[in-house]
């Protein structure tokens, strides 16, 4: 008699799956039958060379543009058709490569803006500031004081008009505005772009923190490799559209495809000893192993 093997643990759903998503503008094709997963609690990185496709992959998911085909799935969801606001609703928040704040006004005011999709007061209340309308901005308020502002070590600036920062601080607000949005995935669009070494360590560390003691899942593109590879559970490797490998880091790293699509090359140990140079500075910055 044959004993039936015991089952294993059922493998949990991804947070968010794309799947076969290629997106076109006229006859030029910007993504080609794009499929990953995200798995909740992860961090996973989308990269590859300038014009791959990373930043149209990221309008896509967060509903900036509708795919010509494929799905995106949220927590089992299908949200390929629905507005960005309503997924951000749903949780998807996300920060923008080039800088998308309010200048003129200050930065408390613009992270206050990250929750609007959530807020409930109707025109009367707002009007006349009263009942819940009263309620929902003190609770706001103490939302983001007590916890956003505290966690991004921003107190210092949060009556100062976005204007007057530095890019770096700039970059930390919009993270700030993205976390008011009560995300379940965090997306980072080049966090660490532009930034200079304590810059760039210090927005490491929110990144590890905000899904080690928020529970956030992230999804970055980024170019900082050493990031990359220090940081990340899953890596996603674009060129021209197209998912050319993913995988841990580690795989991603020796994978002849990638190492084709940003060497031009097959020159393997050249581009792990390049790989291994940005994870040593990264990790010698951010203090990381």
């Amino acid at each position: 008699m044959s004993i039936a093997p015991e089952a294993g643990p059922t493998p949990k759903p991804p947070l968010l799956q794309v799947d076969g998503v290629t997106l076109a503008f006229g006859g030029v094709r910007a993504l080609t039958g794009v499929g990953f997963d995200v798995a909740k609690g992860s961090i996973t990185a989308v990269i590859g060379p300038n014009g791959a496709g990373k930043t149209s992959l990221f309008n896509t998911i967060s509903g900036f543009y509708q795919p010509s085909s494929g799905k995106v799935h949220f927590r089992g969801q299908d949200i390929t058709t629905l507005a960005a606001p309503l997924r951000a609703k749903l949780g998807l928040g996300r920060s923008f490569q080039n800088i998308a704040l309010f200048r003129g006004m200050t930065v408390l005011d613009n992270i206050k803006l990250g929750r609007h999709a959530h807020l409930k007061t109707n025109v009367f209340d707002a009007l006349f500031y009263v009942g819940r309308a009263r309620r929902e901005e003190a609770q706001l308020r103490a939302d983001i004081e007590e916890r956003i502002i505290d966690f991004l070590e921003i107190d210092h600036i949060r009556h100062a008009p976005v204007s007057a920062l530095s890019y770096g601080l700039q970059k930390r607000v919009e993270m700030a505005r993205a976390l008011a949005m009560q995300p379940q995935i965090l997306m980072l669009d080049e966090p660490v772009a532009g930034m200079n070494r304590e810059e760039t360590e210090d927005m490491a560390r929110f990144i590890l923190d905000v899904r080690e003691e928020w529970g956030v899942t992230v999804l970055m593109v980024e170019h900082d490799m050493g990031l990359v590879m220090d940081l990340s559970d899953h890596v996603v490797v674009l060129n021209f559209g197209q998912v050319i490998a993913q995988g841990t880091p580690a795989s991603v790293q020796g994978n002849p495809e990638v190492i084709r699509a940003y060497l031009g090359s097959g020159d393997v140990a050249d581009l792990r000893r390049k790989l291994s140079a940005a994870s040593t500075a990264s990790s010698a910055a951010t203090g990381v192993s």
